[in-house]
């Protein structure tokens, strides 16, 4: 499988497995089927609920816990010095690990409305030291985090030791966050695309039907296809086993250049509406009906 390798050496599969929304039924059974397929890469976080599933699929699966690369992250609510390190106690218990391969802080600021809001340029850089202390103890074998602008980044770096490896952001055709994942990799961050395919949003989108339809390949390949060709590492996610396949190998894709720009040029799609610095709202593109 394809890696990618981060700044400070680790290697991460370019392609990992998504478990946000996709342990609601079956639970553990659906990451096994990952697992099953070929996925090395499982990203959770404590928020999805997903560790325990995750943790047991790990114990059951019989391949040894050092070819996988483990994924987690810590709540927006609980950032600060001392909460991050009873979170990351608390999220090792539930996967039954030791370590985990890449610690994510989930979003730079606590959930809009709490009174510690404003607050948040603070709790980055206490919990970012607490992180720095357990991945110099081995605890993790990278530090990144997610859903950070470049004011975000910048404010972290005032007082970090050691250099975020990955920004894990909202991307996929039709929100491609150009000038975050530009400034994140000025700073040697690499970018890393949560809902690839926008929620299954992008599934009917004219443009990429069209593209599909000439390369005899789904939406959800494409998406996929086109992310990888600009580096960025992608987390699908399914519940079903021959779309896991499907989304672990999507080679042959191969996009001419006024493929891409067509895509590069699509206006605001699929997005869910999920801003760091401001309350969420849904957001409708003018092509869904």
């Amino acid at each position: 499988m394809q890696k990618v390798t981060l700044n400070n050496g680790v290697e991460i599969p370019a392609i990992g497995f998504g478990t946000y929304r996709s342990t609601d039924r079956d639970g553990h059974k659906v990451i096994l089927d990952a697992i099953r397929a070929g996925y090395r890469l499982i990203d959770t976080a404590m928020n999805y609920g997903t560790e325990p599933d995750v943790g047991r699929a790990l114990a059951e699966c019989g391949v040894p816990r050092e070819e996988f690369f483990v994924t987690t992250k810590i709540s927006r609510n609980h950032l600060g010095y001392e909460n991050c390190k009873r979170m990351f106690d608390a999220s090792l218990e539930r996967l039954g690990t030791d370590y985990v391969d890449l610690y994510l802080i989930h979003w730079p600021r606590p959930s809009y409305g709490r009174p510690d809001w404003d607050d948040w340029a603070r709790l980055d850089r206490e919990t970012w030291c607490a992180m720095e202390e357990l991945y110099e103890q081995g605890a993790i074998r990278a530090l990144g985090v997610s859903n950070f602008f470049p004011e975000h980044l910048d404010n972290l770096l005032l007082t970090a030791e050691v250099l975020p490896t990955v920004n894990q952001l909202e991307l996929h055709p039709g929100y491609m966050q150009p000038d975050v994942v530009a400034y994140s990799r000025e700073l040697g961050i690499a970018p890393e695309a949560y809902s690839p395919i926008g929620r299954a949003r992008l599934l009917g989108h004219p443009t990429l039907v069209s593209i599909a339809e000439a390369h005899g390949v789904s939406v959800a390949r494409l998406c996929l296809a086109y992310l990888l060709g600009k580096q960025i590492i992608v987390l699908p996610k399914s519940t079903h086993y021959e779309r896991m396949v499907e989304n672990l190998d999507p080679s042959g894709v191969e996009l001419a250049e006024e493929e891409v720009a067509a895509i590069d040029a699509m206006p605001m799609a699929g997005y869910s509406g999920e801003h760091p610095n401001r309350q969420t709202v849904p957001v409708q593109t003018s092509w869904e009906v």
